[in-house]
């Protein structure tokens, strides 16, 4: 009975790795949506948004489920108290994508992003993709150690914001509001796939060390 409970909580935790991978699709198809004009992959962004929404209820389901006919303790409880978390978590970041998805439709065929602005969004997309792969492989394989450094990218994500902050109110911002405050927006987004992405690695420390990282 035991074995067959730690199995079903090593499934949740296959779901959640599946619905990362999910994520991770959509916010590289929002972002190559958004710098190279693409419409029909906003469409697609926005349209895939269900299967997020549809894993996240199966997942909800299944640790509710758990919890109601196993009365897990401790260890056992942890895990699906987090995945319950974790879910919620990935299915924002999912959220977040369509949100970039729909401005890059709005814009189209123009892109939405003003040359000035295009490297450093860029970036912001770069660590963002990297900071859901890795989040993937965590969910995955565990690993504490790859948890914690998710960190440090983060923080070099919370200085390319400042850095968005002081292009659009820089004298060399030429665009006008309406870009500006696209640009603020994907600035938002993208920061906040990034803090999900590291509140889902410390919800892994948790379940693995029963701590609370600091940062959390």
């Amino acid at each position: 009975m035991r074995a067959a409970f730690h199995e079903d909580l090593d499934a949740i935790f296959n779901d959640l790795t599946n619905v990362c991978e999910l994520v991770s699709v959509a916010v590289r198809d929002a972002t190559t949506a958004l710098l190279e004009a693409r419409n029909d992959l906003a469409e697609q962004v926005i349209d895939k948004d269900v299967e997020i929404d549809d894993a996240r209820e199966r997942i909800e389901e299944n640790a509710l489920e758990l919890l109601g006919l196993q009365s897990p303790v401790a260890g056992d409880l942890r895990v699906v108290v987090a995945a319950l978390r974790m879910i919620s978590d990935l299915e924002r970041m999912g959220d977040l994508s369509v949100h970039v998805a729909k401005i890059a439709r709005l814009r189209t065929p123009n892109k939405a992003v003003p040359e000035l602005a295009q490297p450093t969004i860029a970036k912001m997309a770069e660590i963002a993709q990297q900071m859901v792969e890795r989040t993937c492989e965590i969910l995955r394989s565990r690993d504490v150690s790859a948890a914690q450094d998710l960190v440090a990218d983060d923080d070099e994500m919370d200085r390319l914001r400042r850095k968005s902050f002081a292009e659009l109110l820089g004298q060399d911002w030429t665009h006008g509001v309406e870009p500006a405050v696209d640009v603020a927006l994907l600035g938002r987004y993208y920061e906040r796939i990034a803090d999900h992405a590291v509140t889902v690695a410390n919800r892994v420390v948790f379940v693995v060390t029963g701590e609370v990282p600091a940062d959390s």
